[in-house]
């Protein structure tokens, strides 16, 4: 188990998405946040796991004023995976992510402080918080609220003294100006990863698709990290 508090302060100079095709004018959002987390972890490895769970909660009441309007809200976010070794040479791995922001109109809440999905963390194959709602000029807005959904098989090839296996996923994906998780505007990214196990972790090139890809987006995403993607 483990938890944790903390007290965020947070000025920030943004700019709120457009009006009629024209950018608006920069906004400055002073932030109070109360985050709070608490998470579970049977997992036997804490960059390479193979058998076990993690479940975490955070919670962060926000306080945000702007342009003299003073607003209320939550931030909550869930999230939990699950491990199963498959004989001696191949891993199930799942996640699940929602989040939901209540108490608050949507323009009232700094963009940053939305959610986002899309990434190497998030739904693989679409660019870095790229999924969700967009203003006219097709930049990404954010929303207030967020499901996410991912699954991979690592299979050890038994190459390079066993230390390279390949990983197909699927992820998928959707954040909504509402505050319920829903299933509307779902995206789907797959793909094909490796994974080359050293003395400190894993290291994960992946590389995915969005299989119901809109134009402008690019066909291809590659993500080089340290550790598994989940």
């Amino acid at each position: 188990w483990v938890w944790s508090a903390g007290l965020e302060a947070v000025a920030t100079n943004e700019r709120e998405g457009d009006v009629q095709g024209i950018s608006a004018p920069t906004q400055t959002y002073y932030v109070i946040a109360l985050p709070l987390r608490a998470a579970l972890d049977t997992s036997d490895n804490l960059l390479d796991p193979a058998r076990g769970a993690r479940a975490a909660l955070r919670v962060s009441p926000e306080f945000s004023l702007s342009a003299g309007r003073n607003v209320g809200y939550v931030r909550i976010q869930a999230d939990a995976s699950a491990y199963l070794p498959v004989g001696k040479a191949a891993v199930l791995a799942a996640r699940v992510r929602f989040g939901s922001i209540p108490g608050a109109p949507i323009d009232d809440i700094a963009p940053s402080r939305r959610f986002y999905a899309g990434g190497g963390g998030s739904v693989r194959g679409f660019g870095y918080q790229e999924i969700g709602p967009r203003d006219s000029l097709g930049v990404p807005s954010g929303g207030r609220s967020l499901s996410e959904f991912s699954l991979e098989a690592r299979v050890k090839t038994g190459l390079f003294g066993g230390g390279l296996s390949l990983v197909p996923f699927i992820d998928a994906g959707t954040v909504d100006a509402g505050t319920t998780p829903t299933f509307r505007g779902m995206r789907f990214g797959a793909g094909l990863g490796l994974r080359y196990q050293t003395g400190f972790g894993p290291i994960r090139l992946d590389v995915g698709t969005p299989l119901n890809r809109r134009p402008g987006e690019s066909p291809v995403a590659v993500y080089v990290a340290l550790g598994q993607a989940f």
